[in-house]
């Protein structure tokens, strides 16, 4: 993103990199805010046209830009909050947020090589973390996200949301719980990483016991289509069920290949057929079982592992 002057003015602005230097934060707020990169950069964008929209004097007259900045970022998210889930009603199928690589794999055929449009990969961007985040509502995800991960104050938070700093902090202490009640004992990464290996291998040799055996008994997967391309519109229930549908893709997608990737910072798999990238899974581990598969296959939410 390039602007050199303050819109309609031609005057060149001298705290330019000073402004522009917030962009990494406002992407990674916007990221967890919203779980889509695409939407992320256009509240970034709709946020930087509002600061040049101003006068000099104006701008002047504001004391901290960088919080400015991020309250209009945080305000037009909570509006973005509030009509997706009309937006929701008429998605096909399950929804899920748009996963990201790690930085070291963004292509610039996807995600910008700007450093200032990289996403931290922590475990708030976690597949897991930002699918609860998605169960709460627009002022309980703004309050927590804003407090919890960002660590602003609940004075700051209020004039966000709009409520009062006592509202806020309940908002943040409900959306706390329900993160908490989700979180399952964490396995080590290097103990993820070798079971979703073992997913991949027993899924190349078409060996369902071996599926069967790495997934928990009640294990759940969810695809993401958005009525783009064919797949389940509802989520698989119990290990022998979802072992079955992962074999029947395997016998049925000739020529597909599976990269070990990672994905939102946790191990996960990509899914290809040719130079086209088809799907990209997460996986939450509990233990030595997965418990969650997330499948992303709609192609709008894959634009960051589309190569070239």
């Amino acid at each position: 993103m390039s602007i050199t002057s303050a819109a309609g003015t031609g005057w060149l602005d001298p705290s330019l990199s000073a402004i522009m230097s917030e962009r990494r934060q406002l992407i990674n707020l916007a990221y967890r805010l919203l779980g889509s990169l695409a939407d992320a950069e256009d509240v970034v964008q709709e946020t930087y046209t509002r600061w040049y929209a101003m006068s000099r004097q104006q701008q002047e007259a504001i004391e901290s830009p960088g919080a400015w900045l991020t309250r209009v970022a945080s305000r037009i998210c909570l509006d973005q909050l509030d009509s997706a889930r009309v937006r929701r009603e008429r998605y096909v199928g399950e929804w899920l947020p748009e996963p990201l690589p790690d930085h070291r794999e963004w292509t610039s055929g996807g995600v910008p090589a700007d450093p200032a449009d990289r996403v931290t990969l922590d475990e708030s961007v976690s597949i897991a973390f930002l699918v609860v985040l998605d169960s709460m509502t627009p002022a309980e995800r703004v309050a927590f996200v804003l407090h919890d991960v960002f660590r602003y104050p609940f004075a700051e938070v209020a004039e966000i949301v709009g409520r009062t700093p006592v509202a806020c902090r309940q908002l943040a202490s409900s959306a706390r719980r329900r993160i908490d009640a989700s979180r399952a004992p964490a396995a080590p990464a290097s103990q993820q990483a070798g079971i979703v290996r073992d997913f991949k291998q027993a899924w190349e040799a078409k060996d369902i016991n071996a599926l069967i055996g790495l997934l928990d008994p009640d294990a759940t997967g969810i695809a993401d289509v958005g009525g783009l391309v064919s797949a389940l519109l509802h989520p698989i229930e119990g290990s022998e069920q979802i072992a079955r549908y992962f074999l029947d893709i395997a016998v049925r997608a000739s020529g597909m290949t599976m990269t070990e990737r990672m994905v939102n910072g946790q191990p996960g798999l990509v899914l290809q057929l040719g130079e086209a990238t088809t799907a990209v899974l997460g996986f939450d581990i509990a233990g030595d079982r997965i418990k969650r598969i997330w499948a992303v296959r709609n192609p709008d939410k894959l634009r960051p592992w589309t190569a070239g």
